[in-house]
């Protein structure tokens, strides 16, 4: 007897879709007024924090429970990227990120690019092909959330400039991290691309 398909709506789905959904609140709390900025600095803070703490979350639950639907591997990585990107041009933009550092915000939002691209092409072959996420990528997830927060922090709390430092030395690691995690991504599109079609 066939298994039911899994609810639309469950935990998981619902922590992924609220992740989304704090993408556009983390820009408008960010480029609040003049008067409220250090007030709206810190709420985008604060409110990345949380979707940072949901991405763990809904992977937990899901492998917890079985609750692993199409739907939450489609949105999931949806969700981090437009978090990253989003947070990665707003920094850009008020000059936190300025200088040679721009170079791996760049490198990161092309990534993140790139390999949406290739995802779409690999599944959408007849055998659909599948690149597992490698535990690489995961601490490159782990220094990016860490180089955001850091310098979320210090645009909240001007007074904790050193901790720049820290956030910059992440994102160099996440940028590397994010060409090395690529390659896996563009050597499985490789094989495909140029394979033998006997």
């Amino acid at each position: 007897m066939p298994s039911s398909p899994q609810p639309i709506l469950q935990l998981p789905n619902i922590l992924t879709l609220a992740r989304i959904a704090l993408v556009p609140l983390i820009i408008a709390c960010y480029f609040a007024p003049t008067e409220l900025v250090q007030h709206g600095r810190w709420l985008a803070l604060l409110l990345f924090i949380a979707g940072a703490i949901t991405d763990y979350l809904d992977g937990w639950y899901a492998r917890k429970w079985n609750m692993s639907t199409p739907l939450g591997r489609f949105l999931d990585p949806i969700a981090d990227k437009l978090a990253v990107v989003a947070v990665l041009v707003m920094l850009i933009m008020t000059q936190r990120i300025s200088g040679i550092d721009v170079i791996a915000a760049y490198l990161i939002i092309g990534r993140e690019i790139l390999v949406s691209g290739l995802r779409e092409y690999l599944a959408e072959l007849r055998d659909k092909v599948v690149v597992p996420v490698s535990y690489l990528a995961k601490w490159k997830t782990v220094l990016q959330m860490t180089a955001l927060i850091a310098l979320l922090l210090i645009d909240a709390y001007p007074l904790l400039e050193p901790v720049a430092e820290i956030g910059y030395t992440c994102l160099w690691l996440a940028a590397a991290l994010s060409l090395w995690t690529a390659w896996n991504y563009f050597q499985a599109f490789y094989d495909r691309l140029f394979a033998d079609p006997a």
